[in-house]
């Protein structure tokens, strides 16, 4: 029987200045604790909110019928294995986004209302003025309980001065979470970054010359924790051996990918983008989003937000024929072509989705369940049809039953006039976060859960 009497629940591993947070092991409950309970040990709720730019090919989108029988759409197709995890919210609006008196910059209110459901402050000066967004609502009262409060994340780099969007600043349209109405949480484009911020400890200790060594020798943060681990295998049972196996895996897996895209890029001339980026844009979403699942995992953080691209982006796709920039191709006045484009932008987008959600499916919780049971993963954008700058009928999915509090597999349309905040109030009401309002709400939505 192995010995427990030094072990807890979220043990770390630690060597030379390094921690690891592991995933919950069922063997680390506290000695005694009956099957009964540790059958009802509670996995904590973690929320998602991604974002994907310049709005949709709406008529590819939208899929056929509602309720449970719905059929998904052509773009939703990719979510085909997920198609009971997942929810598709029509008829949700952002009235905060759209033009009123301020005029152009709906790039700009698409970003900066999506998670806030408030109207920016049109300046392209430091007087920026937005509000909180609800990431950061849930943040303030959960933050507490993991290493992380929150992650926040992007594949753009950071723009937090001077203007961008028609008089808008850029802290506007390069950002989606904000701590309070004038400060931004800027995201995290460097997946090197990331993986230091999540795993890498607190470095303040080692020498110059410790950190040196590991740089010159390239070595894995695992290796310095690989003790510590071979330890711990040998007290926790034959489950939750294989389980550390795996993370541990998955760790080492991610790191090394890091590493390669950080070889790749020194090999490049006059390559300028940030060390640790993957050239591919489909590998620099999909390492961002698996660091983002271990964190979940691990307990690290439980909430998280991921803007692919900033709303505006010009980004082009040849890896999937697209060689026009994306943002050009969304004003498409109604060209077939140019709609087509977009569909397969679109598509490429929840392609990556997709991935996320198996990734968090094929993981493990501490209840028995997978993290995408134990999760609310929202993906949407703050425009519907580019070519009108449509913030109604905004495209939303919302994936995972937020530890039995949701009930996917179905596809509801709101019919126009609800604010899409009214799902965020929904959202922090089922991981315990007490707020009365939330940007522009008029109340929760019942139907989602």
């Amino acid at each position: 029987m192995p010995k427990r009497e030094n072990l807890s629940r979220r043990r770390l591993l630690r060597g030379l200045g390094t921690c690891l947070a592991l995933p919950g092991l069922e063997s680390l409950r506290p000695a005694g604790a009956s099957a009964a309970s540790a059958a009802a040990t509670k996995a904590p709720v973690r929320m998602a909110f991604i974002y994907s730019p310049n709005g949709k090919n709406m008529g590819k989108w939208r899929p056929d019928g509602l309720g449970a029988g719905y059929k998904l759409s052509q773009t939703l197709q990719p979510l085909a294995g997920n198609k009971g995890e997942i929810q598709v919210l029509s008829g949700l609006d952002h009235r905060n986004a759209t033009a009123g008196r301020d005029g152009g910059g709906d790039h700009a209110r698409a970003n900066a209302t999506f998670l806030t459901g408030l109207r920016a402050k049109k300046t392209s000066g430091a007087d920026i003025r937005i509000g909180v967004s609800v990431d950061q609502v849930a943040a303030e009262q959960l933050g507490s309980l993991t290493r992380l409060p929150s992650l926040e994340l992007s594949c753009d780099a950071a723009r937090n001065s001077g203007g961008c969007d028609s008089g808008y600043a850029c802290a506007y349209q390069f950002n989606l979470s904000w701590k309070n109405e004038r400060v931004p949480m800027s995201p995290e484009a460097n997946p090197r970054q990331v993986f230091e911020r999540l795993f890498g400890g607190d470095q303040s200790g080692i020498s110059k010359e410790e950190r040196e060594r590991r740089t010159a020798q390239q070595k894995s943060i695992l290796d310095f924790v690989l003790e510590d681990a071979r330890r711990l295998h040998r007290q926790v049972g034959r489950n939750d051996q294989q389980k550390l196996d795996e993370f541990l895996t998955a760790v080492r897996d991610t790191e090394r990918r890091i590493e390669n895209a950080e070889k790749f890029a020194a090999k490049l001339p006059d390559m300028k983008k940030p060390e640790g980026i993957p050239d591919s844009y489909r590998d620099h979403i999909r390492l961002l989003y698996d660091l983002t699942a271990l964190a979940f995992q691990t307990d690290t953080t439980r909430i998280s937000t991921f803007m692919m691209a900033h709303d505006g982006s010009n980004r082009s796709f040849p890896e999937i024929g697209v060689r026009e920039g994306h943002h050009s191709l969304s004003h498409h006045g109604n060209n077939e072509d140019k709609l087509e484009k977009i569909a397969k932008i679109d598509r490429f987008y929840i392609e990556q989705y997709a991935y996320f959600l198996d990734k968090l499916k094929a993981m493990k919780d501490v209840d028995g369940r997978s993290v995408l049971d134990n999760s609310m993963v929202l993906y949407g954008c703050g425009i519907a049809d580019g070519n009108r700058h449509a913030h109604h009928d905004l495209p939303i999915v919302l994936a995972g039953r937020g530890g039995g509090t949701l009930k996917p597999g179905r596809h509801l349309d709101f019919d126009g006039e609800v604010p899409l905040s009214n799902l965020y109030l929904t959202l922090l009401d089922k991981v315990g976060v007490k707020a009365e309002r939330h940007g522009d709400s008029t109340g929760k939505l019942p139907l989602v859960g």
